[in-house]
């Protein structure tokens, strides 16, 4: 019989990842930026984090957290390019997002295999320890993200303005705000956030980089955006959900009734109960206005 209590440090090792990733997808959108780079994004930080953790973890104590800032440098290094395609160049973001996510795919493996000559990283041998109750800090660092993105959002003028720039970007420039610059920034913050997360699963959940590591989590931070209808709290308890189904569908193959499944049924399981919970309680009108629109200056 699987005791539940001894369930949450995995099932918060599991949401924290997909929290990380979805409130930087959460303050992009707000800033009328859609972000479908969130899977690319955390595949370049998971490879980051790997390889710097494996390069520095026989000579340096701290070579994890290191590699915890790395991974958001590299993240928000490559949403630069999504911040000049989408907000600078004005191209879609839906193709720039999907361009970045077949980017990171082939380029991540393309540099394990000029760095490791494999197509993977070395696997590292000691990854994160979890702390007090079993539960890891990447769980605190979600918390303390969540924390963070509220108070900018809600409780700082800067918020407002990011706000303004996704549902009326043109009365948000003729009241002195310069959206390009907010919208540039929201983006980089979201994939420094997206580097984060990518890196949070691979210093937690395995022991190597490699290109199944991330494993449509991007996509399902993405959904757990629209399932919380873009507000914090809404978003915390979405990524609640699916990192739990994440971590039932683990458990799930141990509770003797169903062992005669087969084992991808519970592989599946996350990505249908997320389809499912969207079709069934989301809706667009929740939304920002803007966003996926480009800003024309001087547009109607």
């Amino acid at each position: 019989m699987i005791n539940l209590f001894d369930m949450i440090p995995s099932i918060l090792m599991m949401v924290a990842p997909i929290l990380i990733a979805a409130l930087g997808g959460l303050v992009s959108e707000r800033s009328g930026v859609v972000n479908i780079a969130l899977e690319g994004l955390m595949g370049v930080g998971a490879f980051t984090a790997a390889t710097v953790h494996t390069l520095l973890e026989s000579s340096t104590p701290m070579s994890i957290w290191i590699a915890l800032g790395a991974a958001a440098l590299a993240g928000l290094a490559i949403s630069s390019i999504h911040a000049l395609a989408s907000v600078t160049f004005n191209a879609d973001q839906v193709i720039s997002g999907t361009g970045i996510n077949l980017l990171a795919t082939g380029g991540t493996v393309f540099l394990c295999q000029i760095i490791f000559h494999q197509e993977r990283t070395e696997p590292y041998k000691l990854g994160m320890m979890p702390g007090p109750g079993g539960i890891y800090p990447t769980a605190w660092i979600a918390l303390v993200a969540l924390v963070l993105v509220w108070y900018l959002l809600y409780r700082r003028p800067w918020g407002f303005r990011l706000r303004a720039c996704g549902e009326h970007p043109q009365a948000a420039a003729s009241a002195g705000i310069d959206v390009r610059r907010t919208r540039w920034i929201a983006v980089l913050i979201s994939g420094a956030l997206a580097g984060l997360a990518g890196a949070s699963i691979v210093v937690t959940e395995t022991i190597q980089y490699t290109m199944y590591t991330i494993n449509g989590a991007g996509f399902i931070a993405l959904a757990a955006v629209s399932f919380g209808r873009w507000k914090p709290k809404g978003v915390a308890g979405a990524s609640l959900l699916f990192g739990s189904a994440v971590a039932l569908a683990i458990y799930m193959v141990n509770i003797k009734i169903l062992r005669d499944f087969p084992p991808e049924f519970f592989s599946i399981l996350p990505y249908i109960i997320t389809i499912v919970t969207l079709v069934a309680f989301s809706g667009k009108d929740y939304a920002p206005a803007a966003a996926g629109q480009p800003y024309e200056k001087g547009g109607s």
